[in-house]
């Protein structure tokens, strides 16, 4: 369904259009929230798909992708962290891992939080000694590292075990990892009690301390249900408008994590409702259990059952459990919902009383709903790189953050009003051009419209990716008379109702003259700038027809204020970092004659780091991809006649 000006307001499925749309036409009997729809919708489009299942899917992908105002929105950008155990070296590896699974070894996950990953890590290390150090570090060492020192690794890099034995010990971590830790126990145990009867004491007090790292991560990881070996569990309170979703995941009879979601949904809708249309976007990018547990029944199960089984490629159970442990879990899932929940509406309501003193403090015409905060970052001009963070009455929108590598070769280095002005006409000369404002004309886009088809086949009702993407920011206005919790509402990617400029009077001039030659005055500036000896709390504020100004000390609007300061400088920071490492990581290549760009990434994808290159002998050199022997000799007299002075 389509609004006037191209909007996309509701994705939706039906096995018989017609039957679909006389229900929408009917003049009694619609929700609030139906109505509303209605009476917006301009314009349908249909999608006709083979099977019921194929319409449950390409539903979820479309409403992922075009984030309809209507539709019930799971606002995940995260994928989850897995633990690889690999099985491209000689001496395996373990190392969390995120994205697609195309390195060689074994992936378990997925877990809830990279913090449940690496807590798992450690114990593991501690248990099986398993290193965990990239190969390239691996390749360099001469010498054992500190965790064979404190026994978190049994040194295979240095020969202190045998590849052998080594990968004995990768083999019980990949056993217990798949849900075999009782036998890895009890043989642990056997190993220890034999070592103490054969006068082996430092080898049984070794498989002593490794058997108590086990019942540690085991431990630590909560509930452990013993009828569950992989399942995930999802349990949906709602309260003030708002609704959480708690996702617990269980796989191997080990509890290994959980994670709280707040899906945009309409507060008409029933749990189950919002549920139903949850579980399909949450499949739509993850792998799918075997078993999944909800704390309530959705109306199309049977549907659900089928396309997440089609899309995981095995039979998935979905189940509502009345009583025993697995209701022991829902009902655990559902305690914790119905707590995150109840913080998200204090943090909520808290951040919108800090808008509120905000807008008082600078004359604002409204709260903003999307705060841009910018700073650059560089040294005596060189890695120059400006920096955005966006902040909303959720807090800081992390996926709407961006860097600008500055790229205006005519700057004078340092020139900090110059960097701002190319990185403000950058944002904005692109956000006019991808988002117009909403008195600028738009384009006229013809649709044609497919007749809708028979009642023996599924539809989709949805509609094309609109040209427009960002006309979605319009949902954010329009709902200010929606139903949806005030504190909920997705921060808009669009048009800032405030922009804060890390500096003083100089930054905002760059900043408001950058603006006006763009034909932009409707944008409120204001200028930060630190006070006296950079002293926190005695900032100064610049803003256009005001005098210069400060807040009171103990202002929370002033600690606001700095936290937005601060996480500005802290990512451009980090992005002016990242590139210097990436120069200084290639300029030592530079300096060698013959050494071309090829060259340089197949010298640093086989060494991996310019300090492990630094170290490889002559025959290792000569070892690597696209080497012949006059460059590794180039390459090896370099470093080492630089280093031996």
């Amino acid at each position: 369904m389509l609004g006037t000006d191209g909007a996309v307001l509701y994705v939706g499925k039906a096995k018989s259009i017609k039957k679909r749309i006389i229900a929408y036409t009917r003049p009694t009997g619609l929700t609030n929230r139906i109505a509303r729809m209605v009476a917006a919708t301009a314009e349908m489009e249909f999608v006709s798909t083979g099977t019921e299942t194929e319409a449950l899917l390409l539903e979820a992908n479309l409403i992922k992708q075009l984030k309809p105002r209507f539709n019930v929105l799971l606002r995940d950008d995260k994928s989850f962290p897995y633990i690889l155990i690999t099985r491209d070296h000689a001496a395996p590896q373990i190392t969390k891992h995120r994205g697609a699974h195309s390195r060689p070894g074994d992936y378990y996950g997925p877990f809830a939080s990279v913090w449940a990953v690496n807590r798992t890590i450690n114990a593991l290390q501690k248990a099986f000694l398993v290193r965990s150090c990239t190969d390239s570090f691996y390749e360099a060492r001469t010498r054992p590292c500190l965790l064979f020192q404190i026994k978190r690794c049994s040194g295979p890099c240095t020969g202190e075990i045998s590849h052998t034995d080594y990968a004995a010990l990768a083999q019980e971590a990949r056993d217990f990892l798949s849900g075999r830790s009782r036998a890895v126990k009890e043989h642990m145990a056997r190993e220890m009690e034999e070592a103490a009867e054969t006068l082996e004491f430092e080898r049984a007090a070794a498989l002593r301390d490794r058997l108590a790292a086990l019942s540690a991560v085991q431990g630590t990881q909560g509930i452990n249900p013993r009828s569950v070996e992989e399942a995930d569990v999802f349990a949906l309170h709602q309260e003030g408008g708002a609704t959480c979703v708690q996702v617990f995941f269980f796989r191997t009879g080990q509890n290994w994590g959980n994670r709280a979601y707040y899906p945009r949904a309409d507060r008409a809708l029933e749990p189950a409702e919002v549920l139903s249309s949850f579980l399909a976007q949450f499949y739509e990018d993850k792998p799918c259990p075997r078993l999944i547990l909800l704390s309530h029944a959705v109306e199309d199960a049977e549907l659900l059952t089928e396309a997440l089984s089609a899309h995981a490629g095995h039979r998935v159970e979905i189940a509502v459990p009345q009583r025993g442990e697995k209701r022991e879990l829902v009902e655990h899932a559902l305690q914790n919902a119905r707590e995150a929940l109840g913080r998200k509406l204090a943090e909520s309501a808290s951040q919108a009383r800090l808008l509120d003193e905000l807008a008082r403090a600078f004359e604002l015409p409204r709260p903003p709903r999307r705060i841009e905060v910018y700073d650059n970052s560089h040294i005596m001009g060189t890695n120059a790189v400006g920096g955005m963070i966006v902040a909303g009455p959720e807090g800081f929108a992390k996926s709407q953050y961006r860097k600008f590598n500055i790229k205006s070769a005519d700057l004078a280095p340092g020139d900090d009003y110059g960097m701002m002005r190319e990185v403000l006409r950058r944002r904005f000369s692109r956000l006019m051009r991808e988002a117009p404002r909403a008195d600028s004309p738009l384009p006229v886009v013809e649709r044609s419209t497919a007749p809708p088809s028979g009642e023996g086949e599924a539809t989709l009702l949805a509609p094309a990716p609109s040209p427009h993407p960002s006309l979605h920011r319009g949902e954010g206005e329009e709902a200010r008379n929606d139903d949806t919790a005030e504190a909920f509402r997705e921060t808009p990617e669009g048009w800032p109702d405030l922009v804060l400029i890390d500096g003083g009077a100089g930054q905002l001039k760059a900043a408001a003259d950058t603006l006006a030659e763009l034909g932009i005055a409707d944008v409120p500036l204001v200028g930060v700038a630190k006070g006296p000896d950079r002293d926190a709390g005695r900032e100064t504020f610049f803003m256009a027809g005001r005098a210069p100004f400060r807040l009171e000390p103990r202002d929370p609007v002033l600690y606001f204020v700095q936290r937005l300061r601060d996480e500005a400088h802290r990512f451009a920071i980090g992005s002016h970092r990242a590139r210097r490492k990436k120069d200084i990581a290639q300029s030592g290549l530079q300096e060698i004659a013959g050494i071309g760009p090829t060259r340089k990434r197949a010298l640093l994808r086989h060494f991996g780091t310019l300090k492990a290159i630094e170290r490889a002998s002559l025959t290792d050199l000569e070892g690597a991809p696209g080497i012949n022997a006059a460059t590794a000799r180039a390459v090896y007299d370099f470093f080492h006649a630089r280093s031996g002075g």
